[in-house]
């Protein structure tokens, strides 16, 4: 038998929705939360192994330590914002069971994995990038020392890199997340504003061969090589997950990028089409009418969209392959179709300014998609973005959030204070949000889906936040006006 292996997304901020769950690790101005796909995979080949997704099952860091006394092998999902407790998390689980192996897996220890293990003495050993077999080799025995991907310190204390692991090809042989999420999970307990609740997620390819600068995963863990599962493992996978899971109203595949390949994305929804599921999905702005027609017929209702921005330069900086004009052409071509759009915008992004923000704000209203979220820049260890800001010294902290876990900007270019970019996300959500159509949009939505209730929670925590937010503001600006008058006070 192997190790007895917990597999754990740990506990962290407040509704914080990070880690093994999430591409952008933040606490939410609405409670959401992803499914831990990957850590799914190795826990569906370790018998025995449990998957406990601490944030949404609202478990605590004592129950998690409590839980963890039961397992010989510990493997933690950790993010950039979250390793400072994460790391006091395994401190802990490990003077509660001092027998205990510990491996950490995620993007801060791919992409500095000697101060990972240095800062944490109690980690075994972590995973750099893709980690299923690593940990999979280790549970049943395997030496470090033999263990592709991975560092460690040996005997003496000194850190070890083991040689890269070769990104997984075959994804047909790998386990299915769903079965595990059956076996682990309650999948009422995950809640995204803009799915249909309750859903599932899961991945049908791995990668992304676009070069996006800011983009975390693609740069520290999933690589830009495109892997694909088979439509016949993905639409046999579907059919199970329909007949195990009858309350789920929508399947969501959360892949880097779903339909790069139109040939497989029409084959794959010709097998979808007889299953009669409602399901969504990551798009870019580059597919092409024939493509999202043959999604809308297969079931297709939500595609998610990285718009990012709305100024062509800022698009050309981050090498986002696109421009506003084809952005408008797939809205155009999606709202024909009847697809619903939720519109992803980052603000703070290279060479930003007070006139390329208000162009994004601008676009996104002439776009006039269903929902948005709109995120500040965060500069990722690991990633072209994080090279170039800190090269050029536009990294005012390492702070990504506050006490909350909220996100908090920490890139400044000349011109553009941190604190500006911030009050434009709230602005940004104010002004797109409280247009009549748009928030008469919102309230049918919920009332064709029969989903008011949940509407009626979301609001109220999305006008609570906004209420501290402003005040936040307002309290800033007087701070920031008095610090002003007293430098005038001392010049003079």
């Amino acid at each position: 038998m192997p190790l007895k292996t917990l597999f754990l997304n740990p506990p962290s901020f407040e509704n914080f929705d990070g880690g093994a769950s999430s591409r952008w690790p933040a606490t939410r101005e609405i409670e959401s939360y992803w499914y831990p796909v990957w850590l799914a995979y190795p826990a569906g080949m370790l018998e025995g192994s449990k998957l406990l997704d601490a944030p949404p099952h609202h478990v605590s860091a004592q129950e998690t330590i409590e839980i963890a006394k039961g397992y010989e092998f510990l493997v933690l999902f950790t993010s950039t914002v979250g390793w400072h407790g994460d790391h006091g998390l395994a401190e802990a689980i490990k003077r509660g069971n001092p027998s205990i192996k510990i491996a950490f897996v995620g993007p801060p220890v791919t992409t500095d994995p000697d101060r990972a293990l240095n800062e944490c003495p109690v980690i075994d050993f972590v995973c750099r990038r893709e980690f299923d077999f690593s940990v999979v080799e280790y549970a049943n025995g395997k030496p470090l020392n033999e263990i592709l991907g991975i560092s460690y310190k040996d005997a003496d204390g000194v850190v070890q890199h083991n040689p890269d692991r070769p990104q997984v090809e075959d994804l047909d042989a790998m386990p299915w997340a769903t079965k595990v999420y059956a076996q682990n999970m309650d999948v009422t307990k995950y809640n995204v504003p803009f799915l249909l609740h309750p859903f599932i997620s899961l991945y049908s390819t791995r990668g992304c061969p676009a070069q996006c600068t800011f983009c975390l995963w693609p740069q520290t863990l999933s690589g830009h090589a495109w892997r694909k599962r088979s439509t016949d493992d993905v639409a046999a996978e579907m059919a199970w997950a329909k007949q195990n899971f009858p309350h789920v109203k929508e399947f969501f595949f959360d892949d880097d990028t779903f339909n790069i390949q139109k040939a497989r994305t029409v084959e794959l929804c010709a097998k979808l089409k007889p299953l009669n599921i409602t399901w969504s999905c990551t798009s870019r702005v580059t597919t092409d009418r024939d493509t999202l027609k043959a999604m809308k017929d297969a079931g297709c209702r939500l595609l998610i969209v990285g718009f990012e921005s709305g100024d062509p330069q800022i698009l050309k900086n981050i090498k986002k392959g696109a421009t506003v004009e084809r952005a408008r052409d797939f809205v155009k071509d999606c709202h024909d179709l009847g697809l619903i759009i939720h519109a992803d915008f980052i603000l703070g992004l290279p060479g930003e300014t007070r006139e390329s923000i208000r162009n994004t704000i601008e676009f996104a209203k002439q776009l006039d998609c269903e929902t948005i979220q709109v995120s500040v820049a965060h500069a990722f260890p690991g990633t072209e973005f994080y090279d170039y800001a800190a090269k050029n010294g536009f990294i005012t902290n390492d702070v990504m959030a506050d006490t909350g876990g909220h996100q908090m900007a920490h890139i400044e270019y000349p011109g553009v204070p941190a604190e500006y970019v911030m009050e434009m996300v709230h602005r940004f959500y104010d002004e797109y949000y409280f247009r009549p159509k748009a928030a008469f949009r919102v309230v049918w939505k919920a009332i064709v889906n029969r989903d008011v209730p949940r509407l009626y929670v979301e609001a109220k925590s999305f006008m609570k936040l906004r209420a501290q937010r402003n005040k936040a503001s307002r309290k800033m600006k007087e701070e920031n006006a008095l610090k002003a008058q007293e430098s005038v006070s001392m010049n003079a």
